[in-house]
This record gives C-alpha cells, sequence and structure tokens, in this order.
C-alpha cells in the first residue's frame, strides 16, 4: 500500500546473560581480586583437577589460541620473565603475559566456561567445554584500590 509505513520485525527473545553466573565465594566481597572464577568454571577447574593433578591457567595473548585462557597441568607451561602472576583462581596459579596485562590492567577478569571445544592445548577441550575471560572494567578508585591489595609479580625465569 502506497505510504504505508513497515513495522519492523522485533526480537523478544530473552538476551543471554552477559555473566551465566556470579564468581564464587573464594573470598568476601569487598576483598579485590584480579581474577575471579564463575561457579561453573570453578566445577570444571575440580573436574579437570581429578584427572591431571594441580593445574595452571596461562591467558594466551592472541595468534594461535585467540585470546583464550589455557588451562595446563601446574608446571606444564613454562613462565619466564616476560610473565606476571595475577592471582589464583580454585586454587590454580592465573598468569598472563606482561605486554597483554599492560592492556587488560585496567579490567577485573572472570574466568568463565561455554560449551563447544577451544583451539589449543588448553585441557578443557576433551571435555566439549572451553574456558574464556569475561571482563568489567574498574573506575579509577578500583584500580587504585586493586593495585595495593593485588599487587602483580612479574616472574623470573624459570628455566
Amino acid at each position: 500500500m502506497p505510504g504505508a509505513v513497515e513495522t519492523p520485525e522485533v526480537d523478544t527473545r530473552e538476551a543471554p546473560a552477559a555473566r551465566p553466573s556470579a564468581p564464587t565465594g573464594d573470598a568476601p566481597q569487598h576483598e579485590p581480586k584480579r581474577v575471579e572464577v564463575t561457579d561453573e568454571a570453578a566445577a570444571l577447574i575440580e573436574h579437570l583437577r581429578g584427572l591431571h593433578g594441580d593445574l595452571m591457567f596461562h591467558q594466551s595473548g592472541g595468534c594461535c589460541d585467540g585470546s583464550s585462557p589455557m588451562c595446563y597441568p601446574d608446571g606444564e607451561f613454562k613462565v619466564g620473565g616476560s610473565d606476571v602472576h595475577l592471582g589464583e583462581v580454585a586454587d590454580c596459579p592465573f598468569y598472563m603475559g606482561a605486554a597483554q596485562f599492560e592492556l587488560w590492567k585496567h579490567t577485573r577478569l572472570i574466568l568463565d566456561v561455554v560449551d563447544g571445544r577451544g583451539g589449543g592445548f588448553s585441557l578443557e577441550a576433551p571435555e566439549g567445554k572451553r574456558f574464556l575471560i569475561r571482563s568489567e572494567v574498574m573506575d579509577d578508585g578500583e584500580r587504585q584500590r586493586m593495585d595495593t591489595a593485588c599487587p602483580v609479580t612479574r616472574m623470573g625465569s624459570q628455566d
């Protein structure tokens, strides 16, 4: 009909949650942590620990694995002077390249897990799951509190 205005189709489905679950209660809410973990990720970590023993994480800086958190048996990935220790998630050390941390230092990282296979050698791949990082930008006050409460440790050579 001439002059009629078409009404666009509206998607009324509920949008997926940006963060499927809240971080676990590893620490009181007032204690800042650079890296937190969702309940689902913590459960997968426990499952993987039962299969592989102590674990560690390294936040991949790109290239082959995109920008994925990689889970390895503790000590399997060699950290060195170009890496920083950001803290612990579910009693596992969490590392990131120092250059990448400089770009991400204004964010709080949240280790989560979703269905699907990621790339690389991360231990969760055979489980049909993949770890991923969600982030929350910190304001200047939060960042100052985080820098004071959670100093980042630059790693020495592990050779």
